[in-house]
Parts: structure tokens; sequence; C-alpha cells
């Protein structure tokens, strides 16, 4: 399939969109203010050892502590490795608090989470992956043919410096790479790494070492490809700095390098906003007139596939098969665009026929195999669900846009005007007891109030004549659904 990718430029953002098929199929938004971590490397200080977690908190810089696991350190890894688990030491005889740390960030904070982090270092490159600690050559899962596999590896081991002690992984561009191109990544790395660890000799630690390329320029590394008909870049001094990197790192992309000069803004061209709101509401339209619900909590993601107003020309098995592989093509983009991650649930309409089960899982497999990120599908459950999980690296899309309602506090609901005046007379009832005022005035929203005069006015005269004291009713316009006041006059 070929694919247009579209890069918006303004010095508070960049926003990246993939174009295929007529259609989104891809976002990527970095804030200047909140650039993502994976990928850069810090001298680091021990903060604080915990060997009941057989974990670490490292400081690298940020406001909260990064985290790092004993299955992430490189000395731990290799010597279990080397020996078996018994060979393996404890997190607390590796580290000590206030002990100078080389580290990456692998992930980036999420939530209340700290970024975590690794010891084991790799730099990208544009057809490698560069391991100056592990002496290991591995190839990308992409490449599935072993005697090709193979033979990228007896390639790479003849352009190898006698001197090199680390290792690299072969990216999927790797495949169709001449010698020449190999070679210079190979340099570029190596030369990466020279710079690194030389800057790493006379660091205070907390200090950032390497920070990883700018989202415009990742996207020439590892997001153009040969499907790639057309990078369109609508500012002429990052398409300036994009074409001097595509000379000189990425040379088969700069033809396909293109400066937007329109008048109308490039999203606006190609029907990007529109598809950015669709990918922040929690319902998603099928042509066929099914829906998808798709609900984001803090340990997994739900996605509910409906019929909704599609009824098929033939039978109610057919309806369901149809809109399950529809919704298979259109989840895979989902996850893509959102950027979910983690715990996924797939709730397909019950199918019968195993047959029909078969043919969707396959379909949803050919659909995610376009997806950049690592995942596995696990098939369906017992409970007829498909379960699996995606790769979380950054924070998903509506955490990057969003941030919790303010009226509702992030459940997506408010509580009725009738439970707010129950709440109000039952608040009313409790003052009373505590304190002698000679009125409680009730201040509150119009919806509130409405119903306190009007429905549950017999109830406020109740209330009034119980405790003897007069109650008086006041609109705050001010105030939320749930938000109220009494006031002791």
């Amino acid at each position: 399939m070929a694919e247009e990718i579209l890069i918006n430029v303004t010095p508070q953002e960049t926003r990246v969109a993939v174009i295929g098929a007529g259609q989104v199929q891809e976002l990527v938004i970095e804030r200047t203010a909140n650039r993502g971590l994976v990928g850069n490397i810090y001298i680091g200080r021990v903060a604080r050892v915990l060997p009941g977690m057989q974990s670490a908190f490292v400081e690298i810089g940020l406001e909260r502590a990064a985290f790092l696991h004993v299955a992430d350190i490189w000395e731990h890894r290799r010597a279990g490795a080397a020996n078996g688990s018994e060979g393996a030491k404890p997190i607390e005889k590796i580290l000590a608090e206030g002990q100078p740390v080389l580290v990456q960030v692998v992930k980036d904070p999420l939530g209340t989470k700290g970024a975590r982090l690794s010891t084991q270092v790799s730099i990208a490159g544009r057809m490698l992956v560069y391991l100056p600690q592990d002496p290991h050559i591995g190839i990308s899962q992409r490449i599935e043919d072993e005697a090709e596999r193979q033979l990228l590896r007896e390639r790479l081991r003849e352009l190898l410096p006698a001197d090199e002690k680390g290792g690299f992984i072969l990216r999927t561009l790797a495949e169709s790479a001449s010698e020449e191109e190999l070679r210079a990544d190979i340099e570029y790395l190596r030369s990466l790494w020279r710079d690194l660890t030389a800057r790493a000799q006379g660091a205070q630690p907390p200090q950032l070492l390497y920070q990883d390329l700018s989202l415009a320029q990742r996207v020439l590394r590892d997001m153009a490809s040969a499907e790639t008909a057309r990078v369109i870049v609508d500012s002429r001094e990052n398409y300036q700095k994009l074409a001097g990197f595509a000379a000189s790192y990425t040379p088969k992309v700069l033809d396909k390098l293109e400066h937007y000069t329109g008048e109308r803004p490039l999203f606006d061209l190609y029907n990007v906003e529109p598809e950015i709101e669709k990918a922040l509401s929690r319902r998603v339209d099928l042509k066929s007139g099914g829906t998808l619900v798709v609900d984001q909590t803090e340990a997994l993601t739900t996605i509910d596939v409906n019929t909704g107003a599609f009824v098929g020309s033939r039978n109610f098995d057919d309806t369901v098969f149809k809109t399950n592989l529809e919704a298979a093509q259109a989840i895979a983009r989902q996850l893509r665009l959102r950027n979910l991650g983690g715990i996924i649930l797939i709730d397909f309409i019950d199918m019968d026929s195993e047959e029909h089960r078969h043919a969707v899982l396959e379909e949803f497999r050919r659909a995610l195999a376009r997806d950049r990120t690592r995942m596995t599908v696990n098939g369906f459950t017992s409970l007829g669900l498909v379960e699996m999980t995606r790769k979380r690296t950054r924070e998903s899309l509506a955490h990057v846009l969003c941030e919790p309602c303010p009226t509702c506090g992030g459940r997506g609901e408010v509580k009725t005007a009738r439970t707010v005046c129950y709440e109000i007379l039952r608040e009313i009832l409790r003052e009373a007891r505590q304190f002698n005022a000679r009125e409680f005035r009730v201040l509150a929203g119009q919806s509130v109030i409405d119903l306190l005069h009007e429905e549950e006015s017999p109830a406020v005269a109740m209330l009034s004549d119980f405790i003897g004291k007069p109650v008086s009713l006041q609109v705050e316009t001010g105030y939320l659904q749930e938000q109220f006041d009494i006031v002791l006059m």
C-alpha cells in the first residue's frame, strides 16, 4: 500500500500523520514542552534500592525518579544467561544508594508512574541497532526466512571491524541495504557511542548524555520505507533541516521529501483534523452501520463490537460475520491512531461458527501486520474475547491531548440533579444538629435549585418544619451540577 507521510510543524509541537488507502493510518504528536524520553541515555544517581521488589529508583533529572528493575540490569542479565538463575546477583549486590549508573529510558513516564530504565544501552540507526555491551547479532522478527536471516548475519560479520566488542540488530530495512549503507550505519553508531562514553567520563549525575532524534527526523529514519510515496513538510526551516539530515543519513528518502507551500493548512487538506477528533471519541462508527466502543482504563483497554444499524442482506450469522470482519480492520487502525498499549480485550459479536471465528482472527492478524509496534494476539478466550497485548512505550493519544474532566473527575458520568438534592437535604439535617443557625441557605446550580423549588419542594418544607428553621434556595450560575454550599445565616 502506497503511503504519504505528512509532517505539520509549529514551534509548540510536531504532528505526523501517515495516510494510506485514503485514510489516516497512524498519528504521532510530540510537544516541545513534553518531548518523549524513550531512547535517551543518562548518567543517573541511585536514589533508593528496594531489595524486596528487586528494583531501584534512579534520579535522572526528571520530576519523578525513574524505575529500574533487576531484570533490566545488564550485569544481572549477563550473569543469569551464563550461569542460570543461581549465578545472577540480587540488586542490592549490584547497586548502592548514591552510586552513578549509566541508564537508558525504555518507557516514557505514564500517568503517575515514572520512566522505566535499562542499563543495557541500544542506539538505533536506520539499518541497524547498536548494542555496545553485547556481542550478539540479532535479526528483526519481521524477516522470517531462515536462509535470509543467516545470510544477513554473515554479511554483517564480514563488515564489522576487528576491534568491535559490541553487537548489532539488523532492522527490516537492512534486508535490501547495500554494503556501503551498512558500513556507514556501523561507523555512525560506533562514533555516537564513542562520543557518549567520552562525555560520561567527567559527567556529574544526573545528566543527559544522549537524546534521540526529533520526531521529524525519526520519521525519516524509522517510518519512511519503500512503500512511502511522499514525505510532505509544511515548514520551510524544518524542510531544509530534514533535507540536510536525509542527504547524509537517509539518501533514499531525499527525493521523496517535499515542502508544502499551499495556503490551506496541510492537515485540513488531507482531512486529518476530523480524524484526530474521532480518535478521541469513545464510539467509532463503521461504514456498514456497526460500531466500536473503546474504553481505556488504568489496567487495560476494552473494545466492544456492536452491529448497530447494520441488518445485513441474508441472515443473522452473515450479518455478524461481516460486521466482525470490518471491525477487525477498524480496530487495528484504531490501535495505531490512538496508540493504545498494554492489555487489550476485544469483544467481537458472538459467532457460532468456528470457521467464522478463525476467519475473523486471521483478518485481524493481517490488519495488525502493518503495525510497527510489537504485539501478541492470543486468540479467543473461553469467554469469547480476543486477548492481546501491544507494547506501550509512550502515552496514548488521549493522554497526550486530554486530561480528566473537571466536572466528573474522569468518571465519565455526573450525579443526577435529584441525587444532589438528596445530598443537600441530608447535609442540612447534619448541620442543623451541630449548629444553631437562624436560617440555612442553599447555593447550587440551576437544575438542582429548580428541582428543589418544584418536585422536591414538599421535602424541603418537611425538613424546614423538622429542624424548626427556614431553608432558602439561591441559584449560583457558576456552579456545576454536583457543586453546592450550605450557608449558615
